[in-house]
């Protein structure tokens, strides 16, 4: 269901995977139509995803006119126009190390993967969910945080083969999350920085803005979501959003096979036009 909010939205931040995007990795016509209706009614769109920057540019017809995308759960803000970061949150060596000590110690059939600004890296043991996400390097994580890919890390990646993906989450956030931000979009763990999710990224960039919290519609549909959905005026939960997110928020958006964030889109701005 929609509801026709009291202030006025300025900002729609939107995740892409399971929620702005269809489950063949599209946008849709009436999607794109929604983008556009937005934005011409002075709303602006800011994409946040789990992804990182390079896994935009598959998208670059739909996000170029919006300009800006917060990836990487918040570990990176990307101009997407001119393909440069504007900015990062990186998680420090150390911090990436104590991490991986105390997920081996929990899962010692974890295996690792490093997403930072050259490309993709990732442990021998680590199955890489793209075939067109090739790596950089195939190393022991450990080595891989000693050179070139440890400068400046997004996040670590990791998965355990066959284990349930909230069981692995609620094992890593119990033996590693003081050390870092642990959370899942998917059925990899996407460890960043502490204190630096999608909702931390998206506040800073709306008060660079002048934008106020309850000023923003966001929509979402895994627990990377849930910072922000819990920050914005106005978190949606899709309909095929996993259960932690759909028990969270009050507001729903339809299927994201469905348009569900076009349908709250065009009834947001016909309530601001009304």
């Amino acid at each position: 269901m929609t509801a026709t909010p009291a202030t006025r939205p300025r900002l729609i931040a939107t995740d892409l995977d399971g929620t702005l995007l269809r489950s063949d990795g599209t946008v849709s016509a009436r999607t794109q139509a929604a983008l556009a209706l937005a934005e011409d009614a002075g709303i602006s769109i800011v994409f946040v995803t789990g992804r990182p920057p390079r896994w935009l540019e598959s998208l670059a017809e739909h996000t170029g006119r919006h300009g800006v995308a917060i990836c990487s759960n918040g570990g990176a803000v990307y101009d997407v126009r001119r393909k440069e970061l504007v900015e990062t949150s990186p998680l420090r060596v150390e911090d990436s190390l104590a991490v991986v000590t105390a997920l081996r110690a929990e899962l010692p059939e974890v295996a690792f993967g490093i997403e930072y600004p050259g490309g993709f890296s990732h442990e021998p043991g680590y199955r890489s969910m793209l075939d067109w996400s090739p790596a950089n390097r195939i190393a022991s994580v450990e080595e891989l945080l000693g050179g070139a890919e440890g400068g400046t890390v997004f996040k670590l990646l990791a998965q355990v083969p066959g284990m349930d993906p909230d069981e692995m989450l609620r094992r890593a956030c119990g033996a590693a999350g003081d050390l870092a931000e642990i959370t899942r979009s998917s059925p990899l763990l996407e460890i960043g920085a502490r204190g630096v999710t999608k909702a931390t990224a998206l506040a800073r960039w709306c008060a660079e803005k002048g934008i106020a919290a309850d000023e923003v519609v966001a929509f979402g549909d895994m627990p990377n979501d849930l910072p922000m959905l819990a920050w914005a005026g106005r978190g949606y939960a899709m309909a095929n959003a996993h259960p932690a997110v759909l028990g969270s928020c009050t507001l729903r958006a339809g299927d994201h096979d469905r348009d569900g964030v076009a349908e709250v889109i065009e009834s947001l701005v016909a309530g601001a036009q009304g």
